[in-house]
């Protein structure tokens, strides 16, 4: 088993060393950073939508604080005339809301978290992004000064008859010559 193992691993390796000398390290670059922005992109969205929802919670919070603040004031009212059955659907009415309160409350706290993970994170990636341009930039500069290592010169010069016997004759009177 150890042995198919390592076959494996040996045909995985060559074939990865083929494909590394089959992609051109420009390209590859490129496609990496196009990656890396669809991703910072996406981030991004998922940082608006959280701070949509928050913005959403926070108001959802603020109408439930002054509907609390009327049923205190109601509430005042009632025990003021000695009236509990009037109060009791005003109290009901208050544990519910502060129930939700509660429940908003913890959403709008797992919110923030979430919301601090994902700038963190975009803050990360957006240094390695920084990084791989700037990287990018000096690979595609080597490229562009140097395209010569990467292609062949095929420029054919003709060379005539007359062009040889000119050549061996100059070749003669110098070697008579020294």
């Amino acid at each position: 088993m150890a042995l198919i193992t390592r076959f494996t691993r040996l045909f995985t390796a060559d074939l990865h060393a083929l494909l590394d000398r089959l992609e051109e390290p420009d390209v590859v670059l490129k496609q990496a950073i196009r990656e890396m922005e669809e991703e910072l992109a996406g981030r991004e969205q998922r940082i608006r939508r959280l701070d949509i929802e928050r913005d959403h919670l926070i108001r959802q919070l603020t109408d439930i604080d002054r509907s609390l603040l009327s049923i205190r004031e109601q509430l005042d009212v009632c025990f003021g005339a000695s009236d509990e059955q009037l109060a009791r659907p005003l109290l009901r009415r208050r544990l519910e809301l502060d129930r939700l309160a509660n429940r908003l409350n913890a959403r709008r706290d797992v919110n923030t978290q979430a919301a601090a993970a994902e700038t963190a994170c975009r803050d990360d990636n957006q240094r390695a992004l920084d990084a791989l341009r700037q990287h990018a930039e000096l690979v595609l500069e080597t490229v562009a000064v140097t395209p010569q290592a990467y292609s062949p010169v095929t420029v054919e010069v003709p060379v005539t008859d007359e062009d040889v016997e000119v050549a061996l004759l100059r070749e003669k009177q110098q070697r008579s010559a020294s």
